[in-house]
């Protein structure tokens, strides 16, 4: 694989990541369980699409066919979506939805931070723009979940509850194959495995301090990265996102 296709493949994979988790977050606009959250969760859902437009119309520069980010975005079918299967899970109550958050935004930062120092500027430069917005999700997030799991004893079982569907999704985000191995080899990005350690070490703390146990099951999923899917909530998530391009095709606005 040439170096061109293997890094619009990564591109892909982090646009696809933000795009997807941002419509979920969005799903909560006029639902939030409070004003401030309500509009916390909008302005989280506005952070993360807008760093997708930057992943993907990078990647759509990369792959040299004149697709824009929202060619990327609008016009892909399921199967060609690279996201984790963590981001597209439907959000349930706010516990499950803060946990995916939580999670998420953890293995994301750190990301992030080695990415500042990519030998591809144009990467840098997203991820240093990105990083400032991520580390306030990564203190929200993190607030919250010490919040509902060391509360009362409904929030913890709720938070408990969340952390059990979460967990198993969590070792996706680490795996490393060919094309991330390429992308390390040209100093572009870090292979996610090398993110695990200081992940554990963030994520332990935080959920001791909420009093809550991390499940003993591993990664049990297969995801996105082969283009392998097995779950129905991509395919209806993009049904809704895409429903307005697809039926008016180049509609502007």
């Amino acid at each position: 694989m040439s170096q061109q296709t293997a890094l619009f493949e990564w591109l892909c994979r982090m646009g696809d990541n933000t795009l997807v988790l941002g419509h979920r977050v969005s799903e909560w606009c006029g639902r939030g369980p409070a004003l401030e959250e309500d509009i916390a969760l909008a302005n989280v859902a506005l952070d993360l699409i807008g760093q997708t437009q930057m992943w993907l119309a990078l990647a759509g520069e990369v792959e040299g066919k004149g697709r824009s980010a929202d060619d990327l975005a609008m016009l892909r079918d399921a199967w060609d979506f690279r996201n984790a299967l963590l981001v597209e899970q439907p959000n349930g109550d706010f516990g499950r939805t803060m946990m995916r958050q939580f999670l998420f935004d953890n293995f994301y930062l750190l990301q992030l931070q080695s990415l500042t120092n990519s030998s591809d500027q144009r990467v840098a430069d997203i991820a240093a723009k990105a990083v400032k917005e991520v580390a306030y999700h990564v203190e929200r997030s993190t607030e919250i979940v010490i919040a509902l799991g060391d509360g009362t004893e409904e929030s913890r079982a709720r938070m408990q509850s969340a952390l059990d569907w979460a967990w198993p999704y969590v070792g996706e985000l680490f795996q490393s194959d060919d094309i991330d191995a390429q992308i390390a080899e040209a100093g572009i990005a870090p292979k996610p495995d090398s993110l695990r350690d200081a992940f554990d070490q963030n994520v332990t703390a935080a959920l001791a301090q909420a009093t809550l146990s991390i499940p003993e099951s591993g990664f049990a999923h297969a995801g996105g990265k082969t283009g392998f899917r097995h779950s129905e909530h991509l395919g209806h998530l993009l049904n809704q996102m895409q429903w307005l391009q697809r039926a008016y095709p180049g509609a502007q606005w």
